[in-house]
C-alpha cells in the first residue's frame, strides 16, 4: 500500500483528489486504480503502467466521453475520469438469461466508439495486424487449432473492409453502468483495423463457461451480425482469428489457454459449416 500511496500521492496533490477507497491494481496490465473525489464528485484516477494502458488513456481523452467514461484530467501515466458506479452489470445480465440484451448493449455502445471524429484519429494507434504478431510463431509452433486461427487471420488481412479506431477489448466487464449518462465503455487498446473485429471479444466473454456453452457463440453472432450490420462469416472469423490470438498470449505468458482454443474451436466450426474458406 505504501508503494501504491507513493505512486498516487504526486497525482492526488495535483489534481486535488481525496482517496475514496482502497487502490487496486489490475490483474494483466498491472496499472494501479484509485477510487477518488473531486471536490465531492466521484472519480477513478488510473495510473498507467505500461505503453498499451498509456496509448489507451490517450484515446479515453479523443472520445470526449462519447461512448466512453468522460475524462477528467489526464497527463503522462495518470488519468482521471468519471466513476462509473450503476449498479447493472452486463456480465450477470448474459448469465442470468439476458444474453441477446447485454450483447446487443455492447453492439450500441461500439457503434458510438466508432463513429467518425474531426481532427483525425488519437497519437500512436497500433495497426491491427501488429496485434497479431503473436499469432504466427504460436501456430508454427503448436499447429492444429492455431494454425486454423492463423489462415484465418491471413485472409482477413488481406481483405480488408470498413477500418476504423477501435477500442480493442470490447466485453462485458469493460462497459458499466454510468447511470444516467448510460452504459460508457474503460480500458481501450488504442488499435487501428477492421470494424468487425471489435465485436470479437463479446463472443469470448463474458467467462469461458458461458462463452463455450453449446449454442452460445453461435446465437450471440447472429445476434452481433444484425445489431451491428455485419456479415456473419466475418463477425465468425474475427472470433476465430481473435480467440486464436488470445490463446497465444496466454501461452507465452504463462495462462491456461483451454478456454481460447475451445473458443477458436467452435468458430472454425461454425466458418466451416457456413462454407467460409481461407485461402
Amino acid at each position: 500500500m505504501a508503494e501504491d500511496f507513493g505512486r498516487l500521492a504526486p497525482w492526488l496533490a495535483r489534481w486535488a483528489l481525496e482517496l475514496d477507497g482502497e487502490p487496486f491494481v489490475t490483474g494483466y496490465s498491472k496499472s494501479l486504480l484509485a477510487p477518488v473525489r473531486r471536490g465531492g464528485i466521484p472519480a477513478m484516477l488510473k495510473i498507467a503502467a505500461d505503453a498499451d494502458e498509456r496509448r489507451g488513456a490517450l484515446q479515453m481523452v479523443w472520445w470526449t466521453g462519447e461512448g466512453a467514461a468522460p475524462v477528467l484530467a489526464h497527463d503522462r501515466e495518470a488519468l482521471l475520469m468519471v466513476r462509473l458506479a450503476g449498479p447493472r452489470s452486463l456480465a450477470d445480465m448474459a448469465r442470468e438469461g439476458r444474453d441477446d440484451e447485454a450483447t446487443r448493449t455492447l453492439c450500441a455502445v461500439a457503434d458510438r466508439l466508432h463513429a467518425l471524429r474531426g481532427g483525425g484519429p488519437p497519437a500512436g494507434l497500433i495497426p491491427l495486424r501488429r496485434w497479431f504478431r503473436a499469432l504466427a510463431p504460436a501456430a508454427a509452433a503448436q499447429g492444429g487449432v492455431l494454425a486454423g486461427a492463423l489462415a484465418t487471420a491471413e485472409t482477413l488481412f488481406a481483405e480488408p473492409q470498413g477500418w476504423c479506431v477501435l477500442h480493442g477489448d470490447l466485453h462485458h466487464a469493460n462497459v458499466l453502468d454510468g447511470g444516467e449518462l448510460g452504459w460508457l465503455a474503460i480500458d481501450p487498446k488504442g488499435l487501428f483495423g477492421e470494424r468487425a473485429y471489435d465485436y470479437a471479444n463479446i463472443l469470448c466473454n463474458p467467462d469461458g463457461p458461458t462463452a463455450i456453452a453449446p449454442g452460445r457463440l453461435a446465437a450471440q453472432a447472429a445476434v452481433i451480425a444484425e445489431a451491428a450490420r455485419l456479415p456473419l462469416k466475418r463477425v465468425l472469423a474475427w472470433t476465430h482469428a481473435h480467440a486464436g490470438v488470445s490463446a497465444a498470449w496466454c501461452i507465452k505468458d504463462g495462462f491456461d489457454p483451454t478456454a481460447a482454443l475451445a473458443i477458436a474451436e467452435i468458430a472454425g466450426a461454425e466458418l466451416s459449416r457456413l462454407g467460409w474458406s481461407s485461402k
